[in-house]
């Protein structure tokens, strides 16, 4: 069995196939309904034979992990030489996608709790001996979309393989960077998977952790990308944080401590980041809301000081302090949570969309 699955197609007499989500760095995801359970899931088979080896490594490590901020591994089978991995289905796309794409930054009570999230699912993952190793924003799934109800960690294909592809992306660094996987992995990469690929162990899991908590908090990626990127890591030199990180007071006591924690995480020295354990229980000590998110168009600003949001009826009040970075005008898109009030609810916090 080759070539891409095709739509109403039944693999194992089980999956039947309804449409094609994404492509991964080594598989083909599919959409499919688990015709014995009746439920919706994610079929994922592999791009390519170089991509088999990892693949079946891939769904036993992942198996293994059985958490609520990891996404779950159903099944796994093979047909006619053909290898398929069945997970819950989380179609509401990766972080990338979900809120990457979407906003320049993200407001930091909503990086304490994907920070939150993500430290749980590592700390279950490393409490069963599973090293993620190729933690990136495009390997962590977001239920809810835009909204982030919930976070899951997926992708585990190069756990406890990461040795043999990082070595030879180590003996030549330049034709590595015509492989996508790493490519896409590299500003993520801690010091240590560069430099000593075959010591990679679980602290690298919260260097990647922290670099993509910058990209959340900043809007950029801590070591910047491509080959540059390579050499700043090694180097590890602790990156700066934009000034309107620190300077809207509302914001600014959760936004050091975030810096703080992230600054812990993006150690040169892998003894001295914390453990997955240490980030639960540090992020448990932030105090972080969980409002639902909302999308709205930005109605009119009065005074240059407040206006309201119109998506839906009243009118939402917010205020300019309320806006984490950028101000928004007239007619801008923004995200952000609201709060009872009278005669209007009150918005907060207020994110520019891209």
């Amino acid at each position: 069995m080759t070539g891409p699955l095709k739509t109403d197609e039944v693999i194992d007499e089980r999956y039947q196939v309804i449409n094609f989500i994404d492509k991964g760095g080594m598989q083909f995801v599919y959409k499919a309904n688990d015709l014995i359970l009746n439920r919706l899931i994610a079929l994922k088979t592999p791009q390519n034979i170089s991509a088999e080896k990892r693949f079946n490594r891939s769904a036993i490590i992942a198996a293994k992990v059985n958490h609520p901020n990891v996404a779950k591994t159903l099944d796994y089978f093979e047909i006619d030489n053909r290898q398929f991995l069945v997970e819950e289905l989380i179609e509401d796309g990766d972080l990338e996608k979900s809120v990457l794409q979407q906003v320049k930054y993200v407001d930091p009570y909503l990086v304490a709790k994907i920070f939150h999230y993500l430290a749980k699912g590592l700390a279950a993952s490393h409490h069963v001996g599973v090293i993620h190793r190729d933690l990136k924003p495009t390997n962590v799934m977001v239920v809810g979309g835009i909204q982030v109800h919930g976070i899951k960690i997926t992708d585990f294909g190069i756990a406890k393989m990461a040795e043999a592809e990082l070595v030879e992306a180590a003996g030549d660094l330049q034709a590595s960077m015509t492989n996508s996987t790493v490519v896409g992995a590299l500003p993520y990469m801690a010091p240590e998977a560069i430099a000593t690929p075959k010591d990679v162990g679980k602290s690298a899991d919260i260097w990647s952790l922290g670099a993509m908590m910058y990209e959340l908090l900043t809007g950029s990626k801590p070591f910047g990308s491509g080959l540059i990127a390579a050499h700043k890591i090694v180097e590890a030199k602790p990156p700066e944080f934009p000034a309107f990180i620190k300077n809207n007071a509302q914001f600014s006591f959760l936004s050091n401590m975030l810096i703080d924690l992230i600054l812990r995480c993006l150690q040169k020295d892998e003894a001295i980041r914390p453990t997955a354990d240490n980030l639960v229980e540090y992020c448990g000590a932030l105090c972080y809301p969980t409002t639902e998110r909302h999308v709205g168009t930005v109605k009119e600003i009065k005074h240059n000081a407040w206006g309201f949001i119109s998506n839906e009826k009243p009118d939402v009040f917010f205020h300019l302090a309320s806006v984490y970075g950028e101000n928004p005008v007239s007619g801008s898109s923004v995200w952000f949570s609201k709060f009872p009030g009278e005669p209007y609810c009150r918005a907060h916090p207020v994110v520019c969309l891209k």
